[in-house]
């Protein structure tokens, strides 16, 4: 694009003109597309950058002793690994959601359009754009985390609609944005050639024993403790879930 010159922490962009940036780009080459946003009043300019590196999108891995690991995820803990690690998740709207009611009634008794409720409307949008880079920022951290160590995944193949559908659950699901964080996984480990395996929609990973393979008819989500009434295995819920997904 000749319409767009970087320099060190500025971007000229066509009819604006120069911009200061926040920090300098990263990579060298071409720009190849330039992208504005603006997000709770502040501007983005995303930067596509045609490198002479081959293709960018290939990264090797950065940590060689890696093992496959299986991957379940829930509300309370982001995702549970079949080595026992776990992430835990930030839920961001709960810890927000007061301070989301209180914007939103200020904002509901100004006069539409007038100067404080564009105050009011400024506030409700800030507390919103914190809520959704708390829950990125953990999202991406968490998939990097999990990418780098695995020489192999496995995840779940999730039913959102049907969870959703839920109403004592829908509030926090949708506060974890599962389905979201399972693609970061899928698309980071493709960028690295480590190999994705998706489990069946309705596979009953918490259910069925990771030891001897028997599954229950029944599993409450108080139990987080499975045993397995056939072999007398005992394990975390979530680590035998995650076993249960672990590519072999």
């Amino acid at each position: 694009m000749n319409s767009v010159r970087v320099e060190r922490k500025r971007v000229k962009l066509p009819v604006i003109g120069w911009v200061r940036m926040t920090e300098e780009l990263r990579w060298t080459g071409d720009i190849g597309r330039v992208t504005v946003s603006r997000k709770d009043d502040k501007w983005f300019v995303s930067i596509l950058v045609c490198t002479d590196e081959g293709n960018p999108m290939v990264q090797m891995p950065l940590i060689d002793a890696r093992l496959p690991v299986g991957v379940d995820v829930g509300i309370n803990t982001l995702a549970t690994l079949s080595d026992g690690t776990k992430y835990e998740n930030p839920r961001p709207l709960k810890r927000y959601l007061k301070k989301l009611r209180r914007a939103g009634r200020m904002l509901s008794r100004k006069t539409r359009f007038s100067s404080n409720w564009h105050k009011a409307r400024k506030r409700l949008a800030s507390i919103h754009y914190r809520v959704s880079c708390i829950r990125l920022d953990s999202h991406h951290k968490t998939s990097t985390s999990i990418v780098r160590k695995a020489s192999a995944i496995g995840i779940e193949t999730l039913n959102v609609s049907g969870m959703l559908k839920n109403k004592k659950l829908a509030k926090h699901i949708a506060d974890a944005s599962l389905y979201r964080f399972l693609t970061m996984i899928k698309y980071k480990a493709e960028r690295r050639g480590i190999p994705i395996t998706e489990a069946a929609m309705f596979f009953a990973s918490s259910k069925t024993c990771s030891s001897c393979g028997h599954k229950k008819t029944e599993l409450n989500l108080s139990e987080r403790t499975y045993h397995c009434g056939e072999c007398g295995f005992t394990c975390d819920r979530d680590v035998n879930a995650a076993i249960n997904l672990c590519p072999s």
